[in-house]
């Protein structure tokens, strides 16, 4: 059985791949202490530069094992792009970060600068995408690359209470629900990690 480390604490991310790789010979789980280790420098000017990076760096820290990272984001046309290989640190480039103390609000706070940063676009003009980018690395070096995307709308306010991120906003004009909307296993059928995911797979097995 072919077993991945995923180099990511975000339970949303890992959750993502697991559903993927169901019924499929791949054991996923978290790279062991991962949260000791120094985030590297995502300065990338790609999703797969950043994707890339992070794997080349952590299998580092794993001799012999086989590690993904992934780089995913939302883009947003009226935005030219934007929140892009930004999409983690939209608020905080906009200056709103929680307090040391506070409950993590990051998805909220993007959501929030988001919402304002289009008001006034008209809902036809509000086209979006999500795209993910994957790296698998083993000993410092790519072994392989995965792109996925899935397009839709950004709204006008949040609906549903599932999923993460933009999730919320992100709009399906052909379901009429949004990404926070959908049953899991559904939202996985459409998922750019789980598309990215598959194209790894692919490559893999």
């Amino acid at each position: 059985m072919l077993h991945l480390l995923v180099a990511s604490t975000n339970p949303g991310k890992l959750e993502e791949f697991r559903l993927a790789a169901d019924g499929v010979a791949v054991q996923i789980d978290t790279m062991p202490a991962l949260r000791t280790i120094p985030a590297p420098e995502e300065d990338g000017q790609s999703f797969e530069e950043n994707a890339i990076r992070k794997a080349v760096y952590y299998s580092q820290f794993a001799p012999g094992q086989w590690v993904m990272a992934d780089d995913s984001g939302l883009e947003v046309d009226a935005l030219e792009g934007a929140p892009g290989i930004r999409s983690a640190r939209f608020a905080a480039d906009s200056g709103l970060v929680d307090s040391p103390d506070a409950n993590d609000n990051t998805d909220v706070w993007n959501n929030i600068v988001l919402l304002q940063k289009l008001e006034g676009v008209a809902m036809r003009d509000r086209t979006a995408r999500y795209r993910c980018a994957l790296a698998l690395a083993r000993n410092g070096v790519v072994i392989a690359t995965a792109e996925g995307s899935v397009e839709g709308m950004i709204l006008e306010a949040p609906h549903g209470t599932g999923g993460f991120g933009y999730d919320p906003l992100f709009y399906l004009p052909e379901l009429d629900q949004t990404m926070a909307d959908l049953d899991p296993a559904v939202k996985l059928s459409l998922s750019h990690r789980g598309r990215a995911l598959e194209e790894m797979l692919a490559k893999l097995l």
